[in-house]
């Protein structure tokens, strides 16, 4: 490349020479000093320093040889010398002038890109945050706005022209949530604020933006502020609603709460108060059909049976209601259980309840579980009750127990008999306080038991469930949180 721009230089140099010397020839005057000035500007605009300097020293060599006295031949004379300097010196200024020209228009067209370039990119800049949803502004520090992009006015209304040169917070009406003069000391020592403000719209509406401003300096060094918002109304109504919500609901809870304490103590209260005079009549009840007994004709005596059926009924209802109402008060002692265990216990109790009647038990491997032992003692008796009761009517009960592991943290309990069933449109029934699917002629009963087994799992945090079919049994699950350190036998 350095040899090309030398060599360019040397073959200016030799063409203006040809043509001096064709133009001498054909005029009869001295004309080679003027193509050899030709020769050095173009070497020394398109070649640069180095060749024009090349130029200049080959264009006064050859000057003095092809075109001053004598010809042909290098001879500094004090005649040709005055010719010479001045050749010399005009071949130095051209070479200068064009040289520093060329110079000049390079940094022009270098700035003039560089200008271009910046331009460019502010338009990119300037398109690619009109493409934004996110509404920005950048303003003076005293609050001018010099740019407002297709986000802000999507967001406020204003066009463009309208809010070029208006102080933001005078257009928008911003409602800030301290001093302004706070907001600004913070932006100005720390180079950025974030917060929610609310504006006004165009059209008188209120907005809520999240909002972040941050410090920076223009070409000219100006402190410049970039305001980016991005809408939050619909966010805060809803949060707002929230909120609200959650009042409501805690409200409820209480009252709720209050309301299942003031119905336990007035359950317990009820509940003792009706035990004295039951006693009474009870117990006189006996006395009177002891003493009386011989006066009493049959009709007489089958009262006295059924009033002291009643007060033994009344009685079990209000042990249950009492149970029930001590299950909520009551606090849980958790443990380690052994559901197997359990079972085993239950099942021996009952014994004298099912003497003469042949039931077949399949009781599966049990889990240990975490809980209130009584608690779950009192769950376990109360189905295996119900089944033993159920299937009465059968010539040979089918009772079987066992779990089901789903490979989760709680396991599931199942107690199912091949009993009187149940419809399951009236399932919902089952739990329910004083609820009873069956005549309390076919099975006794007081319809409290499967509302204290669901408050008692309810507060292991597990839950219940039923199925059943009339006349072909019935199945009661319940679930229990897992005892992670310890398992009795397989799963089943």
């Amino acid at each position: 490349m350095v040899v090309g721009r030398y060599g360019f230089a040397v073959a200016c140099v030799a063409i203006a020479v040809g043509l001096g010397l064709a133009l001498s020839a054909y005029t009869g005057a001295d004309l080679g000093r003027h193509p050899l000035s030709l020769a050095i500007a173009i070497a020394a605009w398109y070649a640069g320093v180095g060749p024009s300097v090349l130029s200049v020293l080959l264009a006064t060599a050859c000057y003095d040889y092809f075109f001053t006295l004598p010809l042909y031949e290098f001879n500094f004379t004090s005649e040709n010398l005055p010719h010479l300097v001045i050749f010399t010196g005009w071949a130095t200024l051209v070479a200068w002038f064009v040289g520093a020209r060329r110079r000049i228009e390079e940094d022009l067209r270098r700035s003039r890109n560089v200008l271009q370039v910046e331009v460019d990119k502010r338009t990119q800049q300037a398109r690619l945050l009109d493409q934004t949803h996110d509404s920005i502004i950048f303003r003076q520090l005293d609050g001018r706005i010099t740019y407002w992009n297709r986000g802000a006015q999507e967001l406020y209304g204003w066009r463009v022209d309208e809010a070029i040169g208006k102080r933001s917070h005078d257009l928008l009406r911003t409602v800030f949530p301290a001093p302004i003069e706070d907001i600004d000391a913070e932006l100005l020592r720390a180079g950025v604020w974030e917060g929610e403000l609310e504006h006004t719209r165009i059209g008188e509406t209120k907005v809520i933006v999240a909002s972040r401003w941050s410090l920076s300096r223009d070409d000219a060094g100006q402190p410049i502020v970039m305001e980016t918002s991005n809408d939050i109304t619909e966010r805060k109504r809803q949060e707002s609603e929230v909120r609200q919500l959650n009042q409501e609901l805690a409200q409820r809870a209480a009252d709720l709460d209050a309301s299942n304490k003031e119905l336990e103590s007035f359950a317990y209260s009820v509940s003792h108060d009706l035990r004295a005079p039951l006693r009474h009549i009870a117990g006189y009840s006996e006395l009177l059909r002891k003493q009386a007994s011989s006066v009493l004709d049959d009709k007489s005596r089958r009262y006295m049976d059924t009033i002291l059926e009643g007060s033994k009924r009344m009685g079990n209802l209000i042990d249950d209601l009492l149970t029930f109402s001590r299950i909520g008060r009551a606090e849980a002692r958790m443990t380690t259980v052994s559901l197997d265990q359990l079972v085993h216990e239950v099942v021996a109790e009952i014994a004298s309840e099912t003497k003469g009647r042949e039931i077949v038990w399949k009781i599966g491997p049990l889990p240990v579980c975490h809980g209130d032992r009584s608690m779950l003692k009192l769950v376990v008796a109360n189905l295996v009750s119900n089944a033993v009761k159920f299937t009465r009517m059968r010539e040979k009960a089918e009772i079987e127990i066992g779990c089901i592991d789903n490979g989760e943290d709680d396991v599931e309990v199942y107690v199912t008999d091949n009993g009187a069933g149940f419809d399951m449109q009236y399932a919902h029934k089952l739990f329910g306080v004083f609820q009873r699917l069956h005549r309390a002629e076919e099975f006794e009963g007081t319809g409290i038991g499967l509302a204290t087994l669901q408050r008692i799992i309810h507060r292991h945090g597990g839950k219940v469930r039923a199925k059943g079919v009339v006349d072909q049994g019935a199945r009661f699950c319940f679930s229990l949180p897992r005892q992670h350190t310890q398992r009795t036998g397989p799963q089943t």
